[in-house]
């Protein structure tokens, strides 16, 4: 029977390291895979008039960057990207790259109305540096948009990398501002916390996208060791 191995946030830090030193492009790669999965979602949708519709709702993290180069792709490709920039800072070439393929930014107080048309919703909020309850503003947003998922044309939620506001290492959820991912797009190796409840009752299907880090993890011992067992009715499930 073989296992699920789930990494720390700094294991997969370190990991990382070696391969930025060398100017290899992680984000560009992260990015690709995100939006090949967005792309999924869109393709599944509803016939609506229209282009296809996404919301990004983005932090200050580089995955808030990885969710910018994806919404670069998808504008480019004909999408309606709408990009939420939450705090004073943001991953500047990222948003650059984004509005110059033909996105568009919009304010805070129209996350709601968005979030209501929107087919995709992607979660860029925070990553795996912060481990605990989302705050200020980004929490605001969260909580605003969370009762229009509770609507029967709800978008479907993409979280990037982990959904904001979980422990990467240890599954907790310090507070309910959390958007229920229905596929969390995670990078280089499955983070320990998307393994354990009850963060992963909250991360829908879970796809790992390679970028390279193998030979880093293979030398580490993971955090977490779970065997892979017969798919339960119900259940996340994971594609790597």
């Amino acid at each position: 029977m073989g296992e699920l191995l789930g990494y720390s946030a700094k294991q997969v830090r370190d990991a990382e390291r070696p391969h930025l030193e060398a100017g290899e492009p992680l984000m560009a790669w992260a990015a690709d895979g995100l939006a090949t999965e967005i792309r999924y979602l869109l393709d599944a949708r509803p016939s609506r008039s229209g282009p296809p519709r996404v919301l990004l709702l983005v932090g200050a993290g580089n995955n808030g960057g990885d969710a910018l180069y994806a919404g670069e792709e998808l504008a480019a490709a004909g999408a309606d990207v709408a990009v939420a920039v939450l705090l004073d800072r943001v991953h500047e070439e990222g948003l650059g790259a984004a509005l110059a393929a033909g996105a568009r930014t919009i304010p805070a107080a129209e996350i709601v109305q968005e979030a209501a048309t929107a087919d995709v919703l992607v979660d860029g909020l925070v990553g795996t540096g912060s481990t605990g309850a989302l705050r200020g503003v980004l929490r605001e947003a969260v909580l605003a948009v969370l009762p229009v998922l509770a609507g029967p044309d709800r978008p479907a939620v993409v979280a990037v990398d982990i959904p904001s506001g979980i422990d990467p290492d240890t599954g907790d959820v310090p507070d309910p501002a959390v958007l229920p991912a229905d596929v969390t797009v995670t990078f280089g190796a499955l983070k320990a916390g998307l393994l354990l409840q009850p963060a992963s009752r909250l991360v829908g299907h879970v796809v790992l996208v390679d970028i390279g880090l193998r030979p880093e993890l293979a030398g580490m011992e993971p955090l977490l060791r779970l065997p892979i067992l017969p798919p339960v009715l119900g259940a996340s499930s994971i594609r790597m």
